[in-house]
């Protein structure tokens, strides 16, 4: 018999597989196990993924629910892996701990490059993966150097289709196919999921602006305070535009004192401000309360609104982020790119965005281009795209704010020097003087 071991951290991420399942994507199975992983930075004070409101109407999708946590405790699923010769005993244990015996395993997990995802694939050594997208990160190129005994045995990548037309270029340097998990199907997990919601959901106020928090603090990109005022502005901009009713929906993690200060500013604006603490979908909120427009910084919330709901969306806080994070390669850069480049500022006179997103535009060429620049030796044949849509706007602000020009400088691309600097440098007399300096300098220091 084949088991098939889908992991999962979060519910999105269940209502992804649900969806892939429901829609015939994964094939047929004698046995679905459905392991959950709890990634919070502290398991035991973060209710996981099998204790949300709502995931008894995922549950029925699978034969059963094992804890990840529970299975390699105390060792915490982001930071573990198992060493090489430990494999064999690994997958001895699970295999008694969970019932698989003789079967063949095979593998649906989400985050390929890193742990628990990463774990599982070592112990399980000769199982076919398939990837599953939680999120815009897809869009983007792998974030680590990806094992080849592992990466080889990827067969394909699901995604919800949530940028229309924009090809994922998550694991393309093993050749790996996307399929789409359609959208009809996420959405008739999502209205499951919302059918369920707890009695905080129901209360919340219907026909307003829906702000997703985020919890950037946490990862280093931004201060606290800073995460304060991204927050405040959200209620700003929603203000602006004329809500007089908010719903606040803030991060997981994020700390009580930022909802303090949104109160505060709500009442200041006359706004009637509602925070949803409840560890709930904001795609629940979309489907019980319909709002009017739901704003944030890049949450990939956005974009399931406007793809499965049809709201208007916008963002804000994104031109920030693209100076601030760092690495260059930091894996969140493809989706603040995402929001920036297709989403309406949130507050501007024209912030009425429509839902339809397919048209990208030139966000299939932007994107490719940014994701050759993160990692350049997992696609190199993306230097040459890239070098031609650099040369015909090197001089264009809204091409270039998605570069950082000293990373361009160290790929040798186009667009590392501003166009006055770039015409200085070309003068030939600029040139002989460049040549001539470290003459004249070597003769100043020995006199």
């Amino acid at each position: 018999m084949r088991t098939r071991i889908l992991l999962a951290s979060t519910l999105y991420g269940a209502a992804t597989l649900v969806a892939a399942e429901e829609s015939g994507l994964l094939g047929p199975a004698g046995r679905r196990l459905l392991l959950v992983s709890n990634n919070a930075a502290v398991p035991e004070t973060t209710p996981a993924l099998d204790s949300a409101p709502g995931f008894v109407v995922l549950q029925g999708a699978f034969d059963s629910v094992a804890s990840w946590n529970d299975a390699i405790r105390p060792l915490h699923p982001g930071g573990w892996s198992p060493r090489a010769d430990e494999v064999p005993l690994w997958e001895r244990h699970l295999r008694r701990l969970w019932g698989l015996g003789e079967d063949e395993v095979e593998l649906v997990v989400e985050s390929i490059q890193v742990d628990p995802a990463l774990a599982l694939c070592r112990i399980f050594t000769d199982s076919p993966v398939t990837v599953y997208a939680d999120g815009l990160m897809s869009y983007g190129p792998t974030r680590n150097r990806l094992d080849p005994l592992v990466g080889s045995r990827i067969e394909r990548l699901l995604h919800l289709d949530l940028v229309p037309g924009l090809r994922p270029l998550l694991l393309g340097e093993f050749g790996v196919p996307a399929r789409t998990v359609p959208l009809d199907a996420f959405r008739t997990v999502l209205d499951r999921l919302a059918r369920a919601a707890p009695a905080e959901v129901e209360a919340a106020p219907h026909g307003g602006a829906l702000l997703l928090g985020q919890y950037l603090a946490a990862l280093g990109i931004l201060s606290r305070d800073e995460e304060e005022q991204l927050h405040l502005s959200m209620v700003r901009g929603a203000a602006a535009l004329g809500h007089r009713t908010v719903v606040f929906k803030p991060h997981p993690v994020a700390p009580l004192r930022y909802t303090d200060a949104l109160r505060d500013a709500a009442d200041a604006l006359g706004v009637d401000l509602t925070v949803v603490d409840s560890p709930v979908l904001a795609e629940t909120l979309c489907a019980r309360t319909r709002p009017a427009l739901v704003a944030g910084c890049f949450s990939t919330g956005l974009f399931t609104a406007a793809a499965c709901y049809g709201i208007p969306v916008a963002r804000t806080g994104t031109g920030m982020l693209l100076r601030r994070l760092t690495p260059y390669e930091n894996s969140n850069r493809v989706p603040v790119t995402l929001a920036d480049a297709l989403l309406p500022e949130l507050g501007a006179p024209d912030a009425t965005p429509t839902a339809d997103l397919a048209a990208t535009g030139g966000v299939t060429a932007l994107v490719r281009a940014v994701g050759f620049a993160m990692r350049p030796r997992l696609h190199p044949e993306l230097r040459e795209e890239t070098e031609r849509l650099l040369s015909a706007r090197r001089s264009d602000p809204a091409l270039l704010r998605y570069f950082d020009r000293r990373r361009l400088a160290v790929l040798g691309l186009p667009g590392a020097l501003p166009p006055a600097l770039t015409r200085m440098v070309r003068d030939p007399r600029v040139r002989r003087l460049a040549r001539r300096a470290p003459r004249s300098l070597r003769q100043a220091v020995t006199g």
